[in-house]
């Protein structure tokens, strides 16, 4: 089997918006100590470009740590006995938004700036306040301590999180939250958080190491009072990237976050990833290795999925691999990707607690010319479900060099299951076991599988039994043999059962597909086997 095909397109270099004189003079009392200063919305993020390529520009400066040991050095259960004071959210009770600050300490070391802009364009800095937050229990020493040790206006915030009425008019819910490096997440109805969204993604995966940009300044837009909408513009900074970027986020029957980004290169980055998703997948179906666990799966995320330009999905179940696993996919302006969690029974966990069912899918929708590159996923071997060990992103394939600026615009949007615009049948299991029959004198060796892949959708479940489904498997190694295609009962979709002989001891990279009358009529289902995951 080929990898999807690598097309051809033109890269477009962004340019930086030629900023009048205003803007120039606005950005440069913006970004002083103050900020008694008023810049039109509709010109922020060109002032905030304009600060990110001077940055880029200049000698990278790591972000200061708070000086402060008590904060540095407490536990975990000590930083989660300090909880915000609803009472003190910004904007209570003045419309549908409200906002809420995360204290600095224990693994959030650096702090961050937020700022406020009001109706008329007025930049305001929140300041840090003890007053802000109850240290109960162990945590309760703290408060004291701070205000001896250091001015609580310097101390800055770790995050902050937005709660918007999404699940009732009585309460509202968190909606989205940035906090650590440029991370951020957010929920849609009835979902809990999950997946994490990330600014930017640099070396992932190479030998080198990963590279972590941090988003070092917001500033938040307060909305009108009956506005469903909120926008936050950010400022990135790394050692090899500075970058401005908008969020336009609207929770509505899903959550949606339409991304603007400007990028300028400091130096040159080895592999830039775009619209980077962070998830885990501990253990799920497709499973081969043995877990001491009462719940049958743990995952945040349960496979990536593809649409290419002209409407080619691919679905790939993720792995907890044995080795660290990089594969890719290449398009030229892809229609979109994101990682879902398909499997949204709770039977299929068991988990009360974390709600593993609930865990939102995420959609990355480009928007304009993003030429030709790749989808990459990433999975990492991890013992435990506290790590988060699945990331993908968009690789464009013109290199990022010293001096180039990129401009581009995506929409990321929350889902459950599936999404609507996807009509054809879906994988919906993935299951791998023994190619042995029951009982043979001489089985097959352990690495040789069999694999089941069951698809479903409103149309496939209609159809009738009788008809003549045909499999389409292609493999880049290795044999298939004993394929089936058989309609499951009460109408649970169709079954292609098949069964793999690797081939010197090689990975083998399979498509699968179901066709009727030479008309492909479901999404390719990839996978890699990889036969020294069985020992």
């Amino acid at each position: 089997m080929k990898a999807p095909i690598h097309l051809i397109s033109t890269w477009k270099k962004a340019s930086v918006p030629l900023l009048s004189l205003f803007l120039v003079f606005s950005a440069q009392q913006a970004f002083s100590a103050t900020l008694d200063v008023a810049i039109p919305q509709d010109s922020l993020f060109d002032v905030i470009s304009a600060r990110a390529q001077k940055l880029a520009s200049e000698e990278y400066i790591a972000p200061k740590n708070i000086e402060l040991d008590a904060l540095n050095n407490i536990e975990y259960q000590d930083y989660r006995s300090i909880r915000f004071k609803q009472d003190k959210s910004m904007w209570k009770d003045e419309g549908l938004y409200e906002l809420q600050l995360f204290h600095p300490g224990f693994l959030y070391k650096t702090p961050v700036t937020i700022n406020t802009v009001d109706s008329d364009s007025k930049l305001s800095r929140l300041p840090f306040s003890t007053d802000f937050y109850q240290y109960d229990d162990t945590a309760a020493p703290l408060k004291d301590e701070i205000a001896k040790s250091i001015a609580n206006k310097q101390l800055g915030h770790a995050g902050f999180r937005l709660h918007y009425p999404i699940n009732t008019t009585e309460y509202k819910d968190e909606v989205m939250v940035f906090q650590g490096a440029s991370y951020f997440r957010v929920v849609g109805p009835n979902q809990v958080y999950g997946l994490s969204a990330r600014g930017l993604a640099i070396d992932t995966a190479e030998a080198s190491g990963e590279e972590f940009p941090v988003f070092k300044e917001f500033w938040l837009v307060k909305p009108q009072p009956e506005q469903t909408n909120i926008i936050i513009f950010a400022l990135l900074d790394s050692p090899s990237v500075a970058g401005a970027y908008k969020f336009s986020i609207d929770p509505t029957t899903n959550t949606s976050v339409k991304v603007d980004m400007q990028i300028f290169a400091r130096k040159d980055v080895k592999k830039l990833g775009v619209a980077p998703l962070t998830s885990m997948f501990y253990h799920g179906e497709n499973s081969t290795k043995f877990f001491d666990d009462y719940r049958p799966e743990v995952h945040d995320s349960d496979g990536l999925l593809t649409q290419s330009q002209d409407n080619n999905w691919i679905w790939r179940p993720l792995n907890n691999p044995s080795q660290l696993s990089v594969t890719s996919f290449s398009y030229e302006n892809p229609k979109g990707f994101g990682l879902a969690q398909r499997d949204r029974e709770f039977n299929n966990y068991f988990d009360i607690e974390a709600h593993y069912h609930n865990r939102p899918s995420l959609w990355i929708e480009p928007e304009g010319d993003w030429g030709n590159g790749r989808v990459e996923l990433v999975e990492i071997p991890t013992d435990t479900e506290t790590n988060d060990n699945i990331v993908s992103y968009w690789v464009p394939e013109k290199p990022f060099k010293a001096g180039d600026s990129l401009k581009l615009s995506y929409k990321m949007t929350t889902f459950n299951a599936y999404l609507t615009q996807h009509d054809k049948a879906r994988a919906v299991r993935t299951r791998i076991g023994s190619a042995a029959l029951p009982g043979e004198d001489n089985p097959p060796p352990k690495s040789h599988r069999q694999f089941t892949v069951d698809f479903a959708g409103p149309d496939i479940n209609k159809l009738s039994e009788k008809l003549n489904l045909n499999a389409d498997i292609q493999l880049t190694t290795g044999e298939v043999r004993d394929v089936t295609v058989q309609k499951l009962p009460d109408s649970l979709g169709w079954r292609v059962a098949f069964k793999i002989a690797p081939q010197n001891g090689k990975p083998v990279d399979m498509r699968l597909s179901l066709k009727l009358h030479d008309k492909e009529i479901s999404e390719v289902w990839s996978y890699v086997w990889y036969p020294n995951d069985i020992k």
